[in-house]
């Protein structure tokens, strides 16, 4: 049985690497480094192979920002893209598994301890029903869950990239807004680093303002300090769709597993979650508002939830 592993998390800005122990699922050697630094993702990997002494392990699992569908992954928010059988080969490894990241982080799930998720609402977990995670950072992924007698089976998908709904007037105006500078308007433009931005200016014309560019850490930290009425706006506005979507995804497979919002944003947003409206929009669902009432909803809070869901995935493939 293989003992350690390397897995590794890449995102559109940053590139996380980590060995694993798959006994006890335990990361240790773990390193972060901007993608900006490598001209390809097996560089990224050879040099961390090379710099933490880990040449001899040959068993690779990675999770990273786009679709994986087929031999050829190209990143959705990045210029990365290669051949996962010539990568293979290249770097001489035993298994060289691809998956899209949130179905890494959908896979973490079921490992999470208490202490690295919070419930926000009511509602409970039956952990042998479907779950969903959603998560906003450079991007929105989304991902579901279903477990079986023999595992689980993570769902990818691409569900930040669906129509986005407006719902109220100030909503309409957004959507319109957003139409006239991209065209097509996704959850990931409003639910994203750059979606906080353009929520920005979107609400600033909504209310007549004339402001210049804000960066999205701006925008969070002026409405975590309550500094700012129109960036605390943009926050409510975003917790405000973020929930609308995560019910959205415990309608369309029933997840009473619990829905997970991950994703490097929410998680600095926390004290402002409890008075947001993530939670009236999760359960405002028409004739459905009993039923996704009573399903709980969890941020993930573990540091490296991509990490151990590749870890995860990686251990249940080599068992089978």
């Amino acid at each position: 049985m293989v003992k350690y592993a390397i897995v590794a998390d890449i995102g559109g800005t940053n590139a996380r690497f980590s060995r694993v122990d798959l006994d006890t699922l335990a990361l240790d050697h773990v390193v972060v480094y901007p993608c900006a630094d490598f001209a390809s993702l097996a560089l990224a990997l050879s040099y961390y192979r090379n710099e933490q002494q880990l040449q001899d392990i040959a068993h690779v699992a990675v999770a990273i920002a786009c679709p994986v569908n087929g031999d050829v992954v190209k990143m959705t928010n990045f210029h990365w893209q290669f051949s996962i059988t010539e990568t293979k080969a290249e770097l001489a490894l035993a298994e060289f598994i691809v998956l899209n990241d949130f179905t890494a982080v959908a896979m973490s799930l079921p490992a999470l301890k208490d202490g690295e998720k919070i419930q926000f609402g009511e509602g409970s977990a039956d952990v042998t029903k479907p779950m969903a995670v959603l998560g906003a950072g450079t991007g929105l992924g989304v991902g579901h869950l279903i477990p079986t007698a023999h595992g689980f089976i993570p769902l990818p998908g691409e569900g930040g990239h669906t129509d986005w709904t407006a719902q109220n007037e100030q909503e309409w105006f957004i959507q319109r807004y957003l139409a006239a500078h991209y065209g097509h308007v996704s959850p990931e433009r409003l639910l994203s680093g750059p979606g906080i931005e353009s929520l920005y200016l979107a609400l600033a014309a909504y209310q007549g303002l004339t402001v210049e560019p804000m960066s999205a850490a701006a925008i969070s930290q002026h409405a975590l300090n309550g500094t700012n009425t129109l960036c605390s706006a943009v926050i409510a506005q975003f917790f405000a769709s973020l929930g609308a979507l995560a019910g959205d995804l415990a309608l369309t497979l029933s997840t009473f597993g619990g829905v997970y919002v991950g994703g490097g944003i929410v998680p600095k947003l926390l004290p402002l979650l409890a008075d947001s409206p993530f939670r009236e929009r999760f359960e405002a669902k028409g004739r459905f508002t009993d039923f996704n009432r009573r399903i709980a909803t969890y941020v993930v809070t573990a540091e490296q939830p991509g990490l151990l869901g590749c870890a995860v995935y990686l251990k249940q493939i080599l068992a089978s």
